[in-house]
């Protein structure tokens, strides 16, 4: 049986997710069923499937939910994403991306259609109550932004609320605009727990101390942390108006040189926005004590790469990763079980704490 976990709704009093959260299999194990399948993940965008009838297999998540699936383009022009599990003996029905009519399972042919109907079945004209819905290919709730895509296998909540929650600050970015960067994109191994990357990521108290180049582009002092559903954000504001956004006049923040928008989507997405674009990070757990983190770009001004705080990211990760392994091993001591919050720096990391909690006692 799961541990209940509680996080006080007051910062003030509350105490942080104890250390045996970090260090316990079973609780690890229980986030895939209770945080993972319950909400949404980035499943990359429109350009792996740039035409009809174009077919993507991929693993959502591996090595750790490990989920087959299946993203498609019908005749329609509209992209499905579908279980990649064939309904008759379980078989993988799509091995590699491609353009196919239809798609067969390539076992015992059982067929079905791009949106994933089922079709045709060889051998079966004797079977009674066939077919039924449940010989579909099951179709997972997808929701594009731009041209991200957003998969929830069986999410508590509707996708569409965060990026109206993330609009209200950078609407004015033409995000369909933005071209993807393959040349930028990396993908990085973290000795820790997932949920200790994502802690660091949740506050600016550590810049000072952690990160050195990126403290002198951003004035620590006016930092900001703002807490919604879903999601929370992080505006680093700079001292001068040099590398900052371009803020239409009716903006909320019109007039403040912000060079930073840090969104933090539950559980383990990041937005990252700059004036160059987005850099999109990806926390994926692959054992209890080590996450793959994919950094990945999408770029509308690369003249403004490398400037202000969107620059120097690979440092600034690196710097992330030695104090997050540093705490893991911290948090494996026998003597340290739990901390307490900063209630002016550290509320990103206590609205996490809250809704892992929440999710994990549901």
């Amino acid at each position: 049986m799961t541990k209940t976990y509680i996080i006080d709704s007051d910062i003030r009093k509350a105490e942080t997710l104890p250390a045996f959260f970090y260090k316990d299999p079973s609780t690890f194990e229980a986030l895939k069923d209770h945080v993972f399948l319950k909400s949404w993940q980035f499943i990359g965008d429109e350009n792996l499937l740039s035409k009809t009838q174009s077919v993507y297999p991929f693993t959502l998540l591996d090595n750790y939910i490990s989920e087959p699936l299946l993203l498609s383009k019908d005749d329609n022009q509209k992209i499905n994403c579908l279980s990649n599990v064939c309904t008759h003996r379980g078989n993988l029905v799509v091995l590699k991306p491609g353009k196919l009519k239809k798609l067969t399972c390539g076992y015992h042919g059982r067929k079905f259609n791009l949106k994933g109907e089922f079709e045709f079945m060889p051998e079966f004209k004797e079977v009674t109550n066939f077919p039924k819905p449940c010989d579909n290919l099951h179709e997972f709730p997808l929701v594009k932004w731009g041209s991200l895509l957003f998969v929830g296998l069986k999410p508590l909540f509707n996708f569409q609320q965060v990026i109206d929650k993330m609009n209200e600050r950078i609407g004015f970015l033409p995000i369909d605009k933005f071209i993807p960067s393959e040349t930028l994109n990396k993908d990085f191994i973290v000795n820790a727990h997932w949920a200790l990357y994502c802690d660091n990521y949740l506050e600016g108290f550590h810049v000072p101390f952690v990160h050195n180049d990126l403290d002198a582009v951003l004035d620590y002092g006016s930092y900001k942390t703002e807490t919604y559903q879903y999601c929370n954000l992080q505006i680093g504001y700079s001292d001068e108006s040099t590398n900052t956004f371009d803020l239409p006049k009716d903006h909320i923040d019109y007039g403040k040189h912000v060079a930073a928008y840090y969104y933090w989507v539950f559980p383990n997405m990041m937005f990252n926005f700059y004036p160059w674009g987005l850099s999109l990070n990806i926390i994926q757990p692959i054992t209890l004590n080590k996450t793959k983190v994919s950094f990945i770009s999408y770029v509308l001004d690369a003249s403004k790469l490398e400037q202000g705080a969107g620059s120097g990211l690979e440092k600034v990760e690196k710097e992330d990763e030695a104090i997050v392994e540093n705490v893991q091993k911290g948090v494996n001591s026998s003597f340290y079980k739990s901390g307490r919050y900063s209630p002016t720096r550290e509320q990103g990391v206590h609205h996490f704490h809250s809704l892992l909690a929440q999710f994990l006692n549901l």
